[in-house]
């Protein structure tokens, strides 16, 4: 089955099995250890967890080199059926535009505010420099 043809729920179905797997892995290198850790330990049993371990462990490397691989591919923006991640990051990061030329305009309205009240303030001592008689030396 390919990936870019699958479902989302096989996708889903899919990483629980990897997910069952990794559950195995981690018990049957318990198991091994375990049997490792006896005064006598069987080495037939050792091999055969160990042996079940590594089979495991290969499948899961597999599978999740796949859905690494099928992630590579949606999130590069490459075609994929049903996938909206491509549109929802285009928007996202719109948005994200569009707030940082809100917070920009903001600040400009600021500037033009404090330049304005500053210019009105010279203005009007500018005035008042002018009503103001010469002073006697």
């Amino acid at each position: 089955m390919a990936m870019s043809s699958s479902s989302p729920m096989d996708r889903l179905m899919t990483l629980d099995n990897i997910e069952k797997d990794i559950a195995t892995v981690l018990q049957s290198a318990g198991q091994a250890l375990t049997e490792l850790s006896k005064d006598k330990p069987a080495n037939k049993q050792v091999e055969a967890h160990v042996t079940q371990f590594r089979q495991t462990l290969t499948n899961v490397e597999t599978e999740l080199a796949k859905q690494i691989n099928y992630l590579t591919q949606v999130s590069t923006g490459q075609a994929h059926e049903g996938s909206s991640y491509n549109s929802q990051k285009t928007l996202q990061m719109a948005m994200h535009r569009l707030d940082h030329a809100k917070t920009r305009v903001n600040e400009l309205e600021a500037i033009k505010t404090k330049h304005l009240q500053i210019l009105q303030q010279h203005q009007l001592q500018k005035q008042q420099g002018m009503q103001q008689p010469p002073q006697p030396l």
